[in-house]
């Protein structure tokens, strides 16, 4: 990480900043996949039921399921001559 080669306190703030980041995003995930396994369980006592219903839960799973957003490229863009 950066301490590692930088060894300053500031250094060792972010690599702390960082770990911290990853840390967030990993129970993000997790919240996150017991949410769709929560929807799961519902949609198998209700899907049978109710159209409507099973309808909602699928509008449900595309709110919570990733951005589709297209990539951008990195950097930019030149008129070379």
């Amino acid at each position: 990480m950066l301490a590692m080669v930088l060894r300053s306190p500031r250094a060792i703030q972010i690599s702390v900043h960082v770990v911290r980041a990853f840390a967030h995003l990993r129970s993000a995930a997790r919240a996150n996949e017991q949410v769709m396994k929560q929807l799961e369980q519902l949609e198998d006592r209700v899907g049978k039921h109710d159209a409507d219903i099973a309808a909602l839960l699928r509008a449900m799973r595309q709110l919570i399921g990733p951005a589709k957003t297209p990539s951008r490229g990195i950097g930019f863009l030149a008129d070379i001559k």
